[in-house]
């Protein structure tokens, strides 16, 4: 929230408990002098105060309400729990935005999208959309290096933000960001989780993470007039455990139509508890404009939620010997999506997207494809230190790429040039970057300055 909003409203987007509502207070007592927060879920006769199309007369109702005043570029008012509101209310931004454009309105709700969805629907419901009149942010859980600062590790986060592929990373340092990678997959980024741990240790973080599992599932009977609730329930409980893989929707249940379920997760989807991995042909830029949206790989909120949902702590992941067994090369891959979902700007929708070639005699996946630039990086996640590459270099050769990056556990490396054999026995070279997977938030960055120094070595002809 450092970004100053200037004449303009703002959709704050995000699941629950993600901390919209704590971020915005925070932002309001650095910013402003005066703040008035609406919370329609906690006090749903507050919408009686937008009725009006006139700012002036819905800023006068609310110096009454609050006893406090409405001045511009001194007051930001909040609306919290949007979606427990009237569409009329969402639709007063508009107004704020043409006669009021110096006076901040900051909105949030953890299932929006929900009620937008249903006025979509609905006609009796629908309402115009203030388009170009609200600017649009979205927010995630904590990032890894967020978790660092958060438990005060500000040396590895440090170094992780001036590291640059081919330097040394001393073995110590390595194991302890490691061990706190992993720590990280069962707490997870949820504030309130992390919150617990911090001040009370691990099983207070799981206790957090049960209570809010349980969270969910207790809102969902809420919207039962939207959407099926029971459906709803249904995709949240299985999505944790069908990670990493195409989703069919007779793995969640045989019994239940595919476009039920479908539409289940799709509203899922809109509330940022889930999401989809969408298949890309990566046959050029933007990769996102052919996206299959039929054709995709879950993933889910938060991945301390999804370890905790198949029953993972943090002693399942201890063992190096054993770390590829059960659910954790699905909890790694996981851990890298929810990290490129939201590694566009706060106003881009979180997208991430994948590769899946379904054939007869060669069937390949490549677990995320990114867009740096004009250039198409395919990344692959292994949760231990080796693990083949067949799909990778297939993909690399299709395509006719040279550059690739691989998420492991162990130390970084560099392969400039080599030359390798896809699953179809055909020849490529490519280099390929190695990144453990704590430098997740740095990928953008290394992989420019990696592809910058390849490129000039190439050049140079001392690659």
């Amino acid at each position: 929230m450092e970004k100053k909003v200037q004449s303009t409203s703002v959709d704050l987007g995000g699941a629950r408990q993600v901390g919209k509502t704590y971020l915005v207070r925070e932002f309001a007592r650095s910013h402003f002098k005066h703040f008035i927060e609406i919370n329609f879920e906690e006090d749903p006769s507050l919408v009686n105060l937008f009725e009006s199309k006139r700012p002036d007369i819905i800023c006068e109702l609310l110096e009454a309400r609050f006893s406090l005043p409405v001045k511009d570029g001194e007051t930001l008012i909040f609306l919290d729990e949007l979606q427990a509101a009237k569409p009329y209310v969402f639709e007063s931004l508009r107004y704020f935005y043409e006669k009021r454009p110096a006076l901040h309105v900051v909105a949030a709700g953890s299932l929006l999208e929900f009620m937008l969805d249903a006025a979509t629907q609905n006609p009796d419901k629908a309402f115009p959309m203030p388009v170009g009149r609200i600017e649009y942010m979205y927010l995630a859980p904590l990032y890894f290096e967020e978790f660092l600062a958060a438990v005060g590790k500000t040396g590895p986060l440090d170094f992780i933000g001036r590291y640059s592929a081919g330097d040394d990373v001393p073995e110590p340092l390595h194991k302890e960001l490691t061990l706190w990678f992993r720590r990280y997959l069962v707490i997870g980024g949820m504030p309130a989780a992390v919150k617990a741990y911090v001040e009370s240790g691990l099983d207070e973080a799981e206790r957090e993470l049960d209570a809010i599992l349980v969270t969910y599932h207790d809102d969902f009977p809420k919207y039962g007039k939207r959407a099926n609730a029971e459906l709803l329930q249904k995709v949240f409980t299985s999505v944790p455990r069908l990670l990493g893989r195409k989703l069919i929707y007779s793995h969640i249940d045989r019994g239940v139509k595919s476009n039920e379920l479908s539409k289940a997760f799709a509203r899922l989807a809109l509330a940022r508890i889930v999401a989809k991995v969408c298949h890309v042909p990566a046959n050029g830029i933007p990769i996102g404009a052919m996206a299959d949206s039929d054709t995709f790989k879950p993933l889910f909120l938060d991945v301390g939620l999804a370890c905790h949902a198949v029953g993972l702590r943090l002693d399942d992941f201890m063992d190096d010997r054993d770390f590829m067994l059960a659910n954790k090369g699905e909890i790694c891959e996981q851990f890298v999506g929810q990290h490129l979902l939201y590694s566009g700007k706060d106003y881009e929708a979180p997208a991430a997207y994948c590769w899946i070639r379904e054939s007869k005699n060669s069937s390949a996946e490549v677990d995320y494809i990114m867009q740096i630039g004009t250039d198409i990086i395919p990344v692959e996640v292994k949760s231990g230190t080796t693990g083949s590459l067949k799909s990778l270099n297939l993909f690399l050769n299709e395509k006719k790429r040279h550059f690739a990056v691989r998420f492991n556990i162990d130390r970084p490396s560099l392969l400039v040039d080599a030359e390798v054999t896809d699953s179809l026995r055909r020849r490529c070279r490519y280099s390929q970057l190695s990144l453990p997977m704590y430098m997740i938030c740095q990928l953008k960055r290394i992989v420019c300055e990696t592809i910058g120094k390849t490129s000039a070595g190439a050049a140079s002809g001392t690659a």
